[in-house]
């Protein structure tokens, strides 16, 4: 059957679950999880999605995002995913929580936490999911996508919101 998710209401309290693969899913009931990576110079590593991706191939990416799975913390899915993604065990490296957000009061996807990981070295990145990736000021990363290049949804008000879009 797959991933199964935690529905959950505007509080985001767990009301239910949902297979990821069901038609009804609607990302703004579930949570999800991103991470920037992000070096010394304030520059943020951003990944290219793979060409077989379902949703946003070829796109610009946040440095690790994942859903949360059904009975899973926020923290478990960051811990798993940044493992899964990049390669980082989150006792090893520095991080922290950088805000919560809800759909309801942003023009965000979905319930979500965003961490920020501390790294001037490129992770060695899951290459099923990414073909690559570079380190990024917000400001590129912003001007990037308002030329057109494609990326993954919430990716240009994630910056926003986190980082203002400064240089």
């Amino acid at each position: 059957m797959g991933e199964r998710l935690d529905v959950v209401n505007e509080r985001d309290e767990v009301v239910g679950q949902i297979f990821r693969a069901d038609p009804a899913l609607r990302w703004r009931d579930v949570r999800v999880v991103n991470a920037f990576l992000r070096n010394a110079q304030g520059e943020l590593w951003i990944p290219r999605r793979s060409p077989h991706k379902t949703l946003y191939p070829n796109a610009l990416d946040v440095s690790v995002g994942g859903a949360v799975q059904s009975g899973e913390s926020y923290l478990d899915a960051f811990r798993r995913e940044t493992r899964e993604e990049v390669g980082l065990n989150l006792n090893e490296v520095e991080w922290r929580e950088l805000a919560a957000f809800s759909p309801h009061q942003t023009g965000l996807s979905s319930f979500m936490r965003v961490y920020e990981i501390r790294s001037d070295v490129t992770p060695e990145f899951n290459r099923d999911d990414i073909t690559g990736g570079e380190w990024l000021t917000p400001g590129q990363v912003l001007a990037r996508i308002a030329a057109g290049e494609a990326a993954k949804g919430d990716l240009a008000e994630l910056v926003r919101h986190c980082y203002g879009g400064k240089e």
